[in-house]
């Protein structure tokens, strides 16, 4: 790889050369303190990894913004709709807040947000960010990476090597569908939003997994959003095409409230034709007749581990910042399957 395509280095590089701290890094960039043997060998490092220092993110570390960005990388309509992403960003203000951090909220919806978000971070005007709904090869985790900022994500995508907070989609989708499976059900179908990121993926495998020999790929129907709309087109279409499906698991509880919409609109009976669950125990799940059998996906720990986890970056506690941690999710059994 050529000089002028290759990847350009960042404080992770030196660190990981060094043997040493990114937080070290920053104090030897910065003029801190640091042993002889320390500096000698982040000095070394330096040399070998061709490392450039960033402006804005040595100016981030002498002069703090006291103001984290809360990153959310979908459609304005969705963010307002989806309880999910409030619950996670009232999480992540709350752990904020107690911290006396600024949370500034940022909607990437088009290139054009892309361009303006990643302008505004450029502009050093905050400490860190928490991103949510990250997609693989998504520009703005290119963005902030350039900038070396401090950095956790909701979910983890595959191609990022940063902090992150999560759970267990695979394991959830599999325990739940595996429920729906023994009422019974044997033309079980799915109803699989956001493909193009880690949750949704994860959700379709083990969903799959779940069935096994009765998985029948004809009977999963992939749409773009965790949206209520998506939802009911999907189910319309699947009933269309699978007249005698019986049971459903929907990627969330707002694309099962849209499936239990098209269901009743189509003459079919939830749970007693159709059993359908969700995925969130958000408040679709409440408002749904019947209450709507899904997972309990903890949103507001996860905004509030995905915030102290930037924290801990900013205080350089390296091993509290950079590792992965998984909440739990358990199935809430109820009424619609």
């Amino acid at each position: 790889m050529s000089s002028s395509t290759r990847r350009r280095s960042t404080v992770h590089d030196v660190a990981r050369v060094a043997g040493v701290s990114r937080g070290t890094v920053s104090r030897v960039l910065n003029g801190g303190y640091v042993s002889d043997s320390s500096r000698t060998a982040i000095e070394e490092a330096i040399r070998e990894v061709g490392y450039v220092p960033n402006t804005a993110a040595r100016n981030l570390v002498r002069q703090r913004t006291q103001a984290i960005a809360f990153i959310v990388h979908e459609p304005h309509a969705l963010f307002l709709e989806d309880p999910n992403i409030g619950a996670i960003m009232l999480g992540t203000n709350e752990t904020l807040s107690e911290a006396d951090y600024q949370m500034v909220c940022l909607v990437v919806d088009s290139d054009r947000d892309t361009e303006r978000v990643a302008r505004y971070l450029n502009g050093g005007f905050v400490d860190g960010a928490v991103i949510v709904s990250a997609r693989a090869q998504d520009p703005i985790t290119k963005a902030v990476m350039r900038l070396d900022l401090p950095v956790a994500y909701v979910g983890h995508p595959p191609d990022v090597d940063a902090a992150w907070v999560g759970v267990d989609n695979h394991g959830a989708a599999r325990a739940i569908t595996s429920r729906l499976h023994a009422t019974g059900r044997r033309r079980i179908g799915m109803i699989a939003a956001a493909l193009d990121r880690d949750s949704g993926a994860d959700r379709l495998a083990g969903f799959t997994e779940a069935l096994d020999a009765d998985f029948d790929p004809a009977l999963v129907e992939p749409v773009p959003l965790y949206s209520y709309a998506d939802g009911a087109a999907a189910m319309t279409r699947l009933l269309e095409r699978a007249p005698d499906i019986d049971g459903v698991f929907a990627a969330s509880d707002a694309v099962a409230a849209g499936a239990i919409w098209a269901l009743r609109e189509a003459g079919r009976r939830v749970p007693e034709d159709v059993g359908i669950v969700g995925f969130d125990n958000s408040t679709w799940a409440m408002r749904t007749t019947p209450l709507l059998s899904t997972v309990d996906q903890p949103a507001e720990g996860l905004g509030a581990a995905a915030a102290a986890s930037v924290l801990a970056q900013l205080r350089d506690d390296e091993p509290a910042a950079r590792t992965g941690i998984m909440l739990d999710t358990p199935v809430v059994w109820r009424d619609s399957a």
